[in-house]
C-alpha cells in the first residue's frame, strides 16, 4: 500500500517536519513492514518562466518549431532571458510556464543540457505534465497563467514545491490479517497507535451526513442459495444514485496526483472517484451506468453454464461458487467484489450512475479472484475483510465528490439492504498477555490498548469480554488480542531472554532407534536419501505389484502435484528404486542407498476428514472424525545396493553385491538393537522368487523382506542385473527393542572349536538347522557359524550338506575334549529330531 504523506496528514496529525523515513519507522514499530520511500524524480533547477518571445520556424520535414526566449529570473545565474526550442503550440508570449534548466533531471533519469537543435542552442526545456511525471498530456505545455495564484508567481521561482514534486510517498507491506491497512484511514490509525498522534477519522462525519435508508432507493435483493461453509456471500449492499454527471469533466489535479502517487492511473472522473474513496477509506466501490439497468439489483450465486465478459474483455466461464451482481436476477453485471462486466460499465454517454458499496464474504471473493486469476484492487481488500460498518460513509463520500466535480445531483432514495453479522465477542483472562508474552502488563495497560484499537470491553472479575471493532475481523481469539497488546505496547519492550530448558529424558526410545539404524547403515557405506512420497500406478506395475491392491491400501491425493503420481506410497522401495536408477543414470556404478520414512497402510475405504473454519478449535467429535480419517502410517527403513560391494583394486578383483549383503544389513540392524532377526526363504514381489528372504522375530512375526530384485523389475527400472534391496518395518523393531539387554560377563577360559557337517533336505532352511543346533548344544555354546554348503554327487539330489563351526566356552573352567564332544553330539541329535539331519 502506497500512502502519500500529505494525504496521510488529512487523517492523522503528522508533525509538519516529519519526513517519510520517520513515518515509515513509526509504522514499523507497530508491525507494518516498510517496502519503500518515494519522492519526486525531478531534480532542479526547475523554475517558473515567463515567455517573452515566440517565433515559429517551419522545418523541411514539415514540422513547425518555436524559438522562444523565456525570462527565468536569476535562476540561470545571469538574469538574461533563456533561449529554448519548443515544439508545442498551446502557449503564447506572456504565459507562465515551467522550465527545467541545464543540469536538471526529469523522471526516468533524463538529464537536461544545453544543446544545438534546429539551428539554435536550446538551453533547457519548457515542460509538459507528462515530462514532469504528473499527468498524461504530452501534446501541450503546462501553462500556469490560469492558476488562481498566477499573480503571485514570479520568473525564477522554484517550481518543485509549487507542483508538489517534493511530495513523499511511504509504501508498506500489508499482512493478510490487517486488511484495514489497505487504506489511508487504516495506515493513519496505525501511525496514531505508534506515535500517539491525534486521529481524524473522516468516516465519523460522513456517517452523520449520509441520509438514512428509505423506500425510494433502488431495489436490491440479496439471495444466496449456495453459501460457502454457511457464510452468506453478501450481507450488506448500499446503493446511491447520482444523476446528470458530466463524465467528461476532468479529474481534479489533486485527486489525480494522489491516485498516481498511490500507484493507480487516473482514468475518468467516475472511476477515479471510486478508486479515491477505496484508497482513502478502504471500501471498494463500483459504478454502474444506470441507463443500462432494467430491474432490481439481485445478488446471487452463478448458475451452471453462465458466462460473463468482464471489463478486461475476457469471456469467463463462471462457477456456482461465484457471487454475481445481476440485473433483475438474469442479466449478469459483475463478479461481486472482483470485476465488473462490460455491458454496464460507465461510458462517455453515461449521465446517471448507481454507486455500489457492499460487504462481501472474504472467502467467496478470494476463491473467485483466484479461480479467474483476477487479483484486482477490490478483491485484495474484500478477501482480507472490509469494515462492515463502512459502506454508507464510503458511498456518501463518492456522491459528494461526483456532485462537486461532476456536476451531478444525488437522488433522495437510499438503499441499505442486508444486516451484517456483528463481531463475535472474545472472552479472555486479563492476565493472558503477561502469561504468554512474558512481560508484566498491568490491567490498566491491557484495557487501554484494547480500547485504543477500537474494542469495547466488559470486565467481570479477572475476565474481559472483548467486542472487536468492525474493521478487525481477524480478532477472534484471546491470542489475537494478546498479539495486539504486545504490538501496540511495543515489540522492543519484550526482552530477549534465553529460556532455561527443563530437565527431561532426552530423546525418546523411538528417536534413539531411528538414529542408531541410520548410523548402522551409514557405517556400512550406504548413503541416506529422502524422496517425495508420491507414486502412481505405473510405479507399482514396474515393481510387479498388484496395482489395484496397492491403490486399495493407500490414499489418493485430492490435488496431486502430478496427475501421474496421485497416490501416497505403501512401501519405501517404490521411490527408493527411482532414486537408485537416477544415480546409476548419472554414471554412479557402485551405489548403496537407504531411506527412513513413512508409508501408508490403509485398511478399508478412504474417508474424508471434516473441515473447520480457520481460527476455530474443533470439538471432540470433529477431532475424532479427523483422526479416524487418517490411515495408519508406519515408519519403515529400506536399502538398495547395486554394483560392487567390495571394490576392485591392486589387491584383487571386486565382489558384486548379492543376497548375503542385504541379509547382513538386516541382521546387522537387528544386532545393533539386540533383536534376533531370522532369515527364512520367501517369495514376494518385487524380489527374485529363489533369492528372497523374510526376516522374522522369535514369535514368528515378519519384520520385512530382503532379496535380489526380480529380473523384470530390474529391466523396467533400467538398473544393473542382480541389484539387491530390502525393507523392514522400523516401528515393529522399535516396539520389540524396548527391553534392556543385560550384559554377559566375559569368560577368561579358552574357547573350544568343533565342526559338524549335516545332511538335510533342500526344503530345510539354514536358519532352522542353526536353531536346532543351538537348542541342543547347551548354555556353554558361544557361537554357531555356517562355513560351507555342498550339494555334489556324494549326497542325494534332493539333499544338501551344511557345515557349521561350533564354539564352546565355559565361564567356570576349561572344557575337556570329551565334554565338548558330548555337547556337539547333543547338538547333532537335536538337529536330527528337529529337521531330520544326519551327520556326514
Amino acid at each position: 500500500m502506497r500512502v502519500p504523506v500529505d494525504w496521510l496528514r488529512e487523517y492523522v496529525a503528522v508533525p509538519p517536519a516529519a519526513r517519510g523515513e520517520e513515518i515509515a519507522a513509526a509504522l514499523v514499530r507497530v508491525g507494518l513492514e516498510e517496502e519503500g520511500l518515494y519522492s519526486g524524480d525531478v531534480t532542479g533547477p526547475l523554475v517558473i518562466g515567463r515567455v517573452l518571445t515566440m517565433e515559429p520556424e517551419p522545418q523541411k520535414n514539415g514540422k513547425v518549431i518555436n524559438w522562444c526566449t523565456v525570462d527565468v529570473g536569476d535562476a540561470n545565474g545571469t538574469g538574461e532571458p533563456q533561449g529554448i526550442v519548443c515544439g508545442a503550440h498551446n502557449f503564447a508570449p506572456g504565459d507562465l510556464v515551467v522550465v527545467i534548466l541545464p543540469g536538471g533531471v526529469l523522471p526516468g533519469g533524463f538529464e537536461i543540457s544545453a544543446r544545438k537543435t534546429y539551428g539554435h542552442i536550446s538551453a533547457g526545456m519548457i515542460c509538459s505534465t507528462l515530462e514532469l511525471g504528473i499527468g498524461e498530456d504530452h501534446d501541450g505545455i503546462l501553462v500556469l497563467s490560469d492558476r488562481p495564484d498566477a499573480d503571485e508567481l514570479t520568473p525564477g521561482q522554484d517550481a518543485i514545491p509549487l507542483l508538489g514534486l517534493d511530495r513523499e510517498t511511504v509504501e508498506v507491506n500489508v499482512t493478510p490479517d490487517r486488511g484495514y491497512c489497505f487504506s489511508v484511514r487504516g495506515i493513519a490509525r496505525e501511525y496514531s497507535h505508534s506515535t500517539g498522534a491525534t486521529l481524524s477519522d473522516p468516516v465519523l462525519a460522513l456517517r452523520e451526513r449520509a441520509p438514512a435508508a428509505n423506500d425510494a432507493g433502488y431495489e436490491v435483493v440479496l439471495t444466496d442459495d449456495a453459501p460457502i461453509r454457511g457464510r452468506v456471500g453478501c450481507d450488506r449492499y448500499v446503493a446511491r444514485i447520482v444523476r446528470g454527471i458530466d463524465v467528461s469533466a476532468p479529474t481534479p489535479d489533486w485527486m489525480a496526483m494522489r491516485l498516481g502517487e498511490a500507484g493507480m492511473r487516473p482514468i475518468s472522473l467516475p472511476v477515479d472517484v471510486t478508486n479515491y474513496v477505496m484508497l482513502g477509506l478502504g471500501q471498494p466501490l463500483h459504478a454502474f451506468d444506470l441507463a443500462t439497468l432494467d430491474g432490481p439489483i439481485v445478488v446471487r450465486r452463478a448458475r451452471s453454464g453462465e458466462r460473463l465478459t468482464t471489463l478486461d474483455d475476457v469471456d469467463r466461464a463462471l462457477s456456482p461458487e461465484d457471487l454475481m451482481i445481476t440485473d433483475g436476477g438474469e442479466r449478469l453485471l459483475a463478479i461481486a467484489g472482483v470485476m465488473g462486466g462490460e455491458d454496464s460499465e460507465v461510458s462517455e454517454a453515461t449521465t446517471d450512475v448507481l454507486i455500489e458499496a457492499a460487504h462481501f464474504d472474504p472467502v467467496t471473493i478470494a476463491r473467485s479472484a483466484r479461480r479467474h486469476k483476477l487479483p484486482s484492487e477490490a478483491s485484495r481488500r474484500f478477501e482480507r475483510g472490509v469494515d462492515t460498518d463502512l459502506a454508507a460513509a464510503a458511498a456518501q463520500l463518492a456522491v459528494e465528490l461526483l456532485v462537486e466535480y461532476g456536476g451531478g445531483t444525488p437522488d433522495d432514495g437510499v438503499t441499505d439492504a442486508g444486516e451484517p453479522t456483528p463481531p463475535a465477542q472474545v472472552t479472555m483472562p486479563i492476565g493472558l498477555p503477561s502469561r504468554i508474552i512474558g512481560v508484566n502488563y498491568d490491567d490498566a495497560t491491557v484495557e487501554r490498548i484494547l480500547r485504543e484499537i477500537g474494542c469495547t470491553l466488559e470486565r467481570s472479575g479477572d475476565n474481559l469480554t472483548v467486542t472487536p471493532p468492525t474493521w478487525r475481523p481477524d480478532l477472534r481469539t484471546g491470542e489475537d488480542l494478546v498479539e495486539e497488546v504486545a504490538r501496540i505496547d511495543g515489540y522492543d519492550r519484550i526482552p530477549s531472554v534465553l529460556p532455561t530448558p527443563p530437565g527431561g529424558a532426552g530423546l525418546t526410545h523411538g528417536q534413539r532407534v531411528r538414529r542408531l539404524v541410520a548410523e548402522v547403515l551409514a557405517a556400512r557405506g550406504l548413503f541416506e536419501v529422502w524422496s517425495a512420497p508420491f507414486v502412481g500406478d505405473d510405479q507399482h506395475a514396474s515393481l510387479g505389484l498388484d496395482v489395484p491392491g496397492e491403490a486399495a491400501r493407500t490414499v489418493r491425493i485430492a490435488n496431486p502435484l502430478s496427475d501421474e503420481q496421485p497416490l501416497l506410497r505403501t512401501r519405501l522401495l517404490t521411490t527408493l528404486v527411482d532414486d537408485l536408477r537416477r544415480n546409476v543414470s548419472r554414471g554412479a556404478k557402485d551405489v548403496g542407498l537407504f531411506e527412513i520414512g513413512l508409508v501408508i497402510e490403509r485398511d478399508g475405504e478412504q474417508t474424508s476428514a471434516p473441515t473447520v473454519e480457520v481460527g476455530v478449535h474443533p470439538d471432540d467429535q470433529t477431532l475424532h472424525a479427523i483422526h479416524a480419517a487418517v490411515p495408519p502410517q508406519p515408519r519403515h527403513v529400506a536399502f538398495a545396493l547395486t554394483g560392487d560391494r567390495d571394490r576392485a583394486g591392486w589387491w584383487g578383483p571386486g565382489r558384486a553385491a548379492d543376497l548375503s549383503d542385504v541379509i547382513e544389513l538386516a541382521t546387522g540392524i537387528g544386532e545393533a538393537l539386540a533383536v534376533t532377526l531370522t532369515p527364512r526363504q520367501a517369495e514376494v514381489m518385487p524380489y527374485h522368487p529363489g533369492r528372497c528372504a523374510a526376516l522374522t522375530l522369535a514369535d514368528g512375526r515378519v519384520v520385512g523382506h530382503v532379496g535380489e530384485l526380480h529380473p523384470k523389475v530390474v529391466a523396467a527400472a533400467s538398473l544393473p542385473a542382480r541389484t539387491v534391496a530390502g525393507e523392514l518395518d522400523l516401528d515393529l523393531l522399535i516396539e520389540v527393542s524396548g527391553e534392556p539387554v543385560p550384559a554377559k560377563p566375559l569368560s577368561n577360559y579358552p574357547v573350544a572349536l568343533t565342526d559338524v557337517a549335516l545332511v538335510v533336505d533342500r526344503s530345510v532352511s539354514a536358519a532352522e538347522v542353526e536353531a536346532a543346533l543351538r537348542a541342543g548344544a547347551g548354555d556353554d555354546l558361544e557361537s554357531v557359524a555356517l562355513f560351507d554348503i555342498y550339494d555334489g554327487e556324494q549326497i542325494g539330489s534332493d539333499q544338501v550338506s551344511v557345515a557349521y563351526r561350533l564354539a564352546f566356552r565355559s565361564a567356570e573352567r576349561t572344557l575337556k575334549t570329551s565334554e565338548v564332544s558330548a555337547l556337539r553330539d547333543a547338538a547333532v541329535e537335536s538337529a536330527k529330531k528337529a529337521v531330520g539331519a544326519t551327520q556326514r
